[in-house]
């Protein structure tokens, strides 16, 4: 699938960022069912640089972060969904249940979470600092989440 790119990839596309000084901007997340608090979340991202590469969650890794009903969505589509989006760039799958071995092998100059994160908990804070990184938060616009809309659909179905 085009839109998604292996660790090989990016490690060659990241490199050749470095070269034309291309700020490289990384998130993650599951983004199971998406609603307007990711897409808040991700344009804000791709604010603080040139790139963004976005890690999503494979089912696997959703189901052992979320629990077995989860997700709802399935990888592939999630991450064709994700590329699809204008502020997006760059989306790999990841099977661990955090994205460290993807930031340790780019290295990105800017790792971002949610403000639901303190930053000294964010996964690959140490990679990104120790190379003269950034680690950020971005706030939340609303109380918008995949488990509200779900709790929402199950109430309403009652």
């Amino acid at each position: 699938m085009s839109y998604l790119k292996n660790i090989n990839d990016l490690i060659t596309i990241r490199n050749d960022l470095k070269k034309q000084n291309k700020k490289v901007v990384f998130t993650n997340g599951c983004f199971d069912i998406l609603h307007a608090g990711h897409v808040d979340y991700l344009i804000k991202s791709k604010e603080k640089g040139d790139v963004l590469i976005v890690a999503v969650n494979s089912d696997a890794s959703t189901r052992r972060l979320k629990g077995d009903k989860r997700p709802i969505v399935p990888q592939d589509e999630r991450a064709f969904i994700i590329s699809s989006l204008k502020p997006v760039d760059y989306v790999i799958l990841f099977e661990e249940d955090t994205p460290y071995e993807v930031i340790k092998k780019i290295v990105p100059d800017v790792l971002i979470k949610g403000a639901d994160w303190a930053i000294d908990n964010i996964v690959g804070k140490d990679i990104v600092e120790a190379n003269g990184g950034k680690v950020l938060t971005i706030s939340f616009v609303n109380n918008t989440s995949t488990t509200n809309i779900i709790k929402t659909v199950l109430e309403r179905l009652k």
